[in-house]
């Protein structure tokens, strides 16, 4: 199936500001429905203020084995006891529109992603320094120094595969981080084989002799 539309890979550290740079992005004029954060399924809880099928899609483990058996997945993984996946259906039909798909994952799901599609195209959110990344835990006051130390000891690790990603981003100033990543999504728009399927009849009427 050819598609028109664009996955976009997303990893950072818990702490770079990568949610709040797709976040911000969705919210810009020249998204224009053209661009859309992929959904995953859970198998845990829903949390109160969570909506089924914004925040993600709950379902019970079953069906979520379910869903494995079928090849319905372009990744899963098991965290702390419940199942986290990505739809193939859903990206596939999405891309198929022309458009472009945010995907928020890890550097694992990143591995599994491009092995099945190695037409996506990955970026890595790092911080501008570890003093600046532990800050910003801090400043959440959502965990203990203890979770925050666990947070940084995991995103050094993680931090550790940038260079298996296209592109590399540094949210030092927010609005710089933001006009960058923005600037990747539309020079991916721009190559050349996406735009011969998205303006195939104009350039049979360009080159008609």
């Amino acid at each position: 199936m050819a598609h028109c539309g664009t996955l976009f890979i997303i990893s950072s550290p818990s702490g770079a500001g990568k949610s709040s740079l797709i976040k911000a992005l969705l919210e810009r004029p020249s998204a224009d429905g053209k661009l859309q954060v992929s959904v995953s399924h859970t198998t845990r809880a829903e949390r109160p203020g969570e909506v089924d099928g914004i925040h993600y899609h709950f379902i019970d483990q079953p069906e979520f084995k379910a869903l494995i058996e079928r090849g319905a997945f372009y990744e899963w993984a098991e965290v702390f006891g419940n199942y986290y996946g990505t739809s193939r259906e859903w990206i596939d039909e999405q891309l198929a529109q022309g458009i472009d798909i945010l995907l928020d994952i890890d550097w694992q799901g990143a591995r599994q992603i491009r092995a099945q599609s190695p037409s996506a195209k990955s970026i890595f959110i790092l911080p501008p320094s570890r003093i600046e990344l532990e800050r910003r835990l801090n400043a959440r006051q959502q965990d203990s120094a203890e979770v925050i130390k666990g947070r940084m000891d995991k995103a050094v690790s993680e931090m550790s595969h940038y260079n298996e990603y296209d592109y590399l981003l540094v949210n030092d100033h927010f609005d710089q981080a933001l006009n960058r990543l923005s600037a990747i999504i539309e020079a991916e728009r721009a190559n050349t084989d996406k735009q011969a399927i998205r303006y195939q009849d104009l350039l049979c009427g360009l080159l008609a002799e």
